[in-house]
């Protein structure tokens, strides 16, 4: 059987470059998988780059040199048998070596070169047989990735980018190099683990299990089991099994096989099929496989062995032509799907500090928040298996983009390699995950291509056009054939990007920035996207996130009094703002709305406020015209440090306003008014397998409740569909704009619509009556509008860092009452949780 140790416990070592002088040469230990900056932390050798103005004092750690080393000490090899290095991720740009003459390892004598690594998404492995039986120093040397890449730019020429530094001149997560919502760290070292695997005779290389449904309902699943033999002696005949939950097969290769591809088949019967979250449910079958030696007549002791899990279920991309465009439309065994989604990012920038436990509670967040998809951004990391483990459990489908983001990448080589050996490796380790529905080339590539000026400045050089048109589905057609792939996002599917451009939306994805960019969020409402991507809208951290990492000791009360003025422009706030002008453009977003605030507490919850009414007021536009537009990805569930960003969920793992914004306008069931034609309709949204049937009761009411004019109707909206009710006469005469309200209903869902911004109209500046009672885990907050009052939310985290609240961001019409369940350990002041700044509407805000 095949033996693995991790090597966990290692040296690191800065050899070069603008290291402190204290650190120069000196030796720290360091676990793996582990970095650069995870090891200086745990030592307390530099500070926390995510608190205050840090991430200013480690940037001589880009432009540094590190040396990885630890002792290997394994038994000599017998005849038969090889010993492996496995490095699963080493980031980036490094010589691995073996050094015999353990004395002597900094001078380098009896140094043997096992090779280099140049691509921190996919293993490496070396064959040490000879290398072992005595002690020897096992030394990884890292070279900056920055300067690696700014080398490989002067050889092959700059290519555009959205940022100023090359960071699509190496095979290293984009976003390392600093994003509009990232930091810029650019860490080093063996982010995955290293492992020595000792084996004989031939161990299972590579398996890739491709499961599909025929026509009659039966489980098939394909696997492709790469084997590869020692080479050091004639192979004997071996086995293979292959099982699927029950059912399985046994196939024998004649003596003397030298190693390849063998392809097994498995009938698995008639299955249960997989589903998304809130079509049905997720069952997931085992599946392994199994290398003997000889004709498998003693199974006791196998050279190798791989398991994993599979389920069934059939995806398609319904891309066909109509008289709006060119759709884009999820197809789950054969049911048509509205993708409720968010894009992902990499949910600590210090990748090794990701845990499963973590995944699952940010996977949950998505559930919670009603999405069933979440996009891996391509400026990320193809994530661990336990990501996706997640995802198949809980059924929220995962679109995997490729890893290009926002850049013209080169085609010459290695990088066309580099490329190709990736995709390869991840494409057959993702391959058993049901809930990948999508392989996509890239992030805003074609897009940036066409349309940000990077034909003048390219001129003859490659972009990347060979990756998105050609090697992307060809490794993906002979890899991984049972998922739809797309050239990019935003793109028009069957057009050449001078025919269509890429992000029309009218044709397949589409991303809009021209929202949050450019023109007020009422602009959402210009296109209706046949399948939105991206799109999103900045507001900072929640205020518990804020006093951890950046506010100053002095606003660490409660009512946040002492916070200096014009501390939103200050050096710690905008390093952590790091959208060009984001400020200006908080502000800009807010002030069509709301006045912007000059107290920073209440600039604060304007942002976070505004953030939450722009996105809801996205979604709702896009569902209302499904099926035409049969998907909203909104830009982003997470983030990976403490940053004012388009997150739901802000570094600390915090729910935004945001999140809670999401969690309504993606309910299952749903109530907006929205324009259609020169009137107003009610949107009925049913996203459900069951009719949606009852009266729908509209009321025009001035904002202290009294009736102007009232309609009643019953409807029945069909399973999965969108009702719409026009809204029409008196229901819509408003006579003083300023002091009148729309209010719409279906059983428990409402939807409010003005005729005026918020800022001009008469809201009370206190309209809620409150009451707090103690209950077990925490505290019950009811609150009861004796006028209209707009985004009541209590922040409770104000008053305990840890404390969650059940919802947030509700409008309440006159005579209305909400209930608020805060969860916290604490003792908590009851007065303060219905006083500001705890209790915060809208109203307070267009009040003071």
């Amino acid at each position: 059987m095949k033996i693995s140790r991790d090597l966990t416990d290692w040296t690191l070592t800065a050899t070069g470059g603008p290291v402190p002088a204290d650190l120069a040469g000196v030796p720290v230990p360091a676990t793996v998988p582990g970095t650069s900056h995870t090891a200086l932390l745990e030592q307390g050798l530099i500070p926390d780059p995510y608190l205050g103005t840090n991430e200013t004092s480690v940037a001589w750690m880009k432009r540094t040199t590190w040396r990885y080393a630890t002792v290997l000490d394994e038994p000599p090899a017998a005849d038969d048998e090889r010993v492996d290095l496995l490095f699963e991720g080493v980031d980036t740009v490094a010589g691995v070596a073996v050094d015999t003459d353990v004395e002597h390892a900094a001078v380098g004598q009896g140094r043997t070169q096992l090779g280099r690594t140049a691509n921190m998404h996919r293993s490496y492995r070396y064959d040490v047989r000879e290398l072992v039986g005595t002690p020897a120093n096992l030394v990884v040397d890292l070279d900056s990735a920055i300067e690696t890449a700014e080398a490989e730019a002067k050889r092959l020429g700059v290519r555009p980018m959205a940022y100023d530094q090359p960071f699509n001149m190496v095979r290293k997560m984009a976003c390392s190099f600093g994003w509009d919502w990232g930091p810029d760290l650019q860490t080093a070292g063996l982010w995955k683990p290293v492992r020595v695997e000792r084996w004989r005779v031939a161990r299972l290389a590579r398996v890739t299990p491709l499961a599909t449904v025929a026509d009659d309902g039966t489980g098939l699943v394909d696997v492709r089991v790469e084997i590869e033999a020692s080479g050091l002696a004639d192979t004997p005949r071996l086995t293979v099994d292959v099982s699927v939950g029950d059912r399985g097969t046994s196939t024998g290769i004649p003596a003397g096989w030298s190693g390849g591809v063998l392809d097994v088949r498995v009938e698995a019967g008639d299955v249960d099929l997989w589903w998304p979250t809130g079509y049905g449910d997720q069952p997931l079958y085992p599946i392994e496989v199994t290398l003997y030696e000889g004709d498998g007549e003693d199974r006791s002791n196998p050279l190798d062995a791989w398991s994993g899990r599979v389920a069934f279920r059939t995806v398609e991309v319904d891309r066909e032509r109509d008289e709006h465009g060119t759709g884009f439309t999820f197809l789950i065994n054969g049911r048509r799907v509205f993708t409720r989604g968010a894009n992902w990012i990499p949910d600590d920038h210090l990748l090794t500090r990701i845990t499963r436990e973590r995944l699952e509670r940010r996977v949950d967040q998505a559930l919670g928040a009603n999405l069933n998809l979440l996009r891996v951004w391509g400026g990320g990391i193809y994530e661990s298996d336990d990501f996706y483990d997640v995802c198949d459990e809980k059924g929220v489908m995962v679109w995997q983009d490729i890893l290009l983001a926002c850049a013209a990448y080169p085609e010459e080589e290695p990088h066309r390699s580099e490329f190709e050996a990736e995709l390869r490796e991840n494409a057959a380790r993702l391959a058993p995950h049901p809930s990948l529905v999508l392989w996509n080339g890239g992030n805003e590539n074609i897009w940036g291509h066409e349309d940000w000026g990077w034909k003048e400045r390219l001129g003859d050089l490659t972009w990347g056009a060979g990756y998105y048109y050609e090697l992307f589905p060809k490794v993906l057609a002979e890899v991984d054939p049972t998922r739809p792939y797309s050239d990019g996002s935003p793109y028009s599917p069957g057009f050449a990007p001078e025919q269509v451009h890429p992000n029309d939306p009218d044709h397949g994805t589409h991303h809009q920035w021209d929202v949050w960019n450019r023109v007020d969020y009422s602009h959402y409402r210009d296109d209706v996207p046949r399948f939105a991507s991206e799109f999103g809208f900045q507001g900072p951290a929640t205020w518990a996130t804020l006093t951890r990492a950046i506010l100053p000791d002095s606003a660490d009360g409660p009512d946040g009094a002492a916070v200096p003025e014009g501390f939103k422009e200050s050096e710690v706030f905008l390093l952590h703002q790091k959208a060009i002008d984001g400020n200006g453009k908080l502000d800009r977003g807010l002030a069509p709305h709301l006045d912007v605030p000059e107290d920073f507490v209440d600039w604060h919850w304007a942002t976070q406020l505004n953030q939450a009414r722009a996105v809801r007021y996205a979604v709702e536009h896009y569902r209302s015209w499904w099926p035409r537009t049969a998907g909203a990805i909104v830009w982003q569930l997470n983030d990976c440090w403490p940053v004012t960003s388009w997150a739901a969920v802000d570094g600390d793992g915090r729910r935004k306003p945001l999140w809670y914004a999401l969690r309504n306008a993606f309910a299952d069931r749903a109530v907006t008014v929205q324009p259609r034609g020169d009137g107003l309709v009610a949107a009925l949204v049913n996203d459900t397998d069951e009719p949606w049937a009852g009266p729908v009761a509209a009321a025009r009411t001035t904002l202290g409740g009294e009736v102007l004019a009232t309609s009643d109707s019953e409807v029945v909206v069909p399973p999965r569909s969108v009702t719409l009710v026009p809204l029409e006469g008196d229901l819509v005469a408003v006579a003083d704009a300023a002091h009148e309200v729309l209010v719409v209903s279906l059983g428990a869902e409402r939807g409010l619509h003005g005729w005026s911004e918020s800022k001009d109209l008469a809201l009370d500046a206190a309209p809620l009556e409150t009451a707090v009672t103690a209950q077990d885990g925490g505290y019950r907050v009811e609150v009861t509008a004796t006028s209209l009052a707009l985004g009541v939310s209590v922040l409770a985290d104000r008053l305990d860092p840890d404390a969650e609240v059940d919802e947030q961001v509700v409008d309440l019409p006159a005579g209305t009452t909400a209930v608020f369940h805060v969860t916290t350990s604490r003792d908590l002041d009851p007065a303060a949780l219905v006083s500001r700044p705890v209790l915060r509407t809208e109203n307070d805000l267009v009040a003071r």
